[in-house]
């Protein structure tokens, strides 16, 4: 199979629309739990430190430039273990492509359209994402380029008919959280948004025409990715308080319940889904691809493409039993999530790292070596 190429600035939009992902539905009410109204200023200070994340990831590509994740695991730390570490890292991205097609399932169901079984909902979008990744990250990718107007006109439009619902007094007293609070919350997160960042690695910097572009694309694109989450967070307590936004499951959507300018332009909410659809839609493909390209490379497959309907049947079901209920689901993203993730997407990198710069070091002092040998046995000869 011929090798996919995206350029940087779809990678930038990837990252973007990526970043945002399911987190556009539940960070506000995540970490508001905790922080209250100084939620705002926990992912302020998330995304400052997310963008320490990604500079760990981008060094350890860097290391492997020809390589994605899971083949720079082979590469550095060898065949076996290269394996157990790369196998470990696509449990992640399998349980969490089961794990959003059940949001997307729970959202629509308690949201929109309540009559209908979850099941339906996850069956009709699985079968755009195996179709999406039959056609590859190419087409991927271009269908991030014409999603991504769509969303930056919809939140603009967002934020000016919310404006008039916004009551300053909701988010006062500032800097009333506990040290502890606002630690938790920062937790919580950097694990839904940069912690996952680790994933682009099946794009970068293998599958990107011009690296040193797309380096800047994942920092721009993060960086935009906080900015929109930032907005929602301050958007949701300004407008919906502290309390009702952390007692809400999907705050967000009911921010845009709220929309209602002259009586006239009401119950917009639907028009409003688009905008959360879509960047679930990017971090759901980029889970399932990476579980599927990921599974064929372990397995020596040379085409992906055989595995999509499998797989994709298996994430199906794996949505319908990953969480009992939506309590279940809450605690997992509050409690578990956050070690899972931190264990398989900062911990493993840092060890990949640790052993590539030592690995490279070896190598450099046994190039060095060997020509002075050589010299050396050509003088005695002479």
């Amino acid at each position: 199979m011929e090798k996919e190429i995206i350029s940087s600035r779809q990678f930038t939009i990837i990252t973007f629309l990526y970043s945002i992902g399911t987190a556009i539905l539940i960070i506000p009410s995540s970490i508001t739990g905790a922080a209250k109204q100084d939620a705002w200023i926990a992912a302020c200070i998330g995304v400052v430190l997310s963008l320490l994340a990604v500079k760990l990831f981008l060094t350890l590509a860097n290391q492997t430039p020809s390589l994605n994740f899971v083949e720079a695991n082979e590469k550095i730390l060898g065949r076996f273990f290269g394996k157990i570490t790369a196998s470990c890292f696509l449990i992640l991205t399998f349980l969490s492509a089961g794990e959003l097609l059940y949001f997307i399932g729970i959202f629509m169901k308690t949201e929109v359209m309540p009559e209908t079984p979850t099941l339906a909902f996850a069956l009709m979008f699985s079968i755009i994402i195996m179709y999406a990744a039959y056609l590859g990250i190419e087409t991927f990718a271009r269908s991030a380029e014409i999603i991504f107007p769509a969303f930056v006109f919809i939140f603009i439009f967002f934020m000016v008919c919310i404006t008039p619902q916004i009551t300053f007094e909701n988010i006062q007293p500032l800097l009333e959280a506990t040290k502890t609070s606002m630690l938790y919350s920062i937790a919580r997160f950097m694990s839904i948004f940069s912690f996952p960042l680790l994933v682009l690695l099946m794009l970068y910097p293998a599958g990107v025409n011009v690296q040193p572009s797309a380096q800047k694309g994942l920092y721009f694109g993060t960086i935009l990715g906080g900015i929109v989450l930032i907005t929602l967070i301050v958007l949701s307590i300004l407008v919906l308080g502290p309390e009702n936004t952390s007692s809400r499951t999907f705050p967000s959507y009911a921010l845009a319940q709220r929309i209602s300018i002259g009586n006239f332009l009401q119950r917009i909410e639907i028009i409003m889904a688009f905008m959360w659809i879509s960047s679930i839609y990017i971090r759901t493909f980029m889970y399932f691809y990476t579980t599927v390209v990921g599974l064929a490379q372990i397995l020596k497959i040379k085409d992906h493409r055989p595995l999509i309907l499998p797989m994709g049947l298996i994430i199906i079901g794996l949505s319908q039993i990953i969480h009992p209920d939506i309590v279940h689901s809450t605690n997992y993203n509050n409690e578990i999530w956050p070690i899972f993730s931190f264990i398989i997407t900062i911990l493993l990198p840092i060890l990949l790292l640790i052993v590539a710069v030592i690995r490279n070091r070896k190598s450099k002092v046994q190039n060095t070596e060997t020509p002075n040998t050589e010299t050396t046995n050509d003088n005695q000869k002479v």
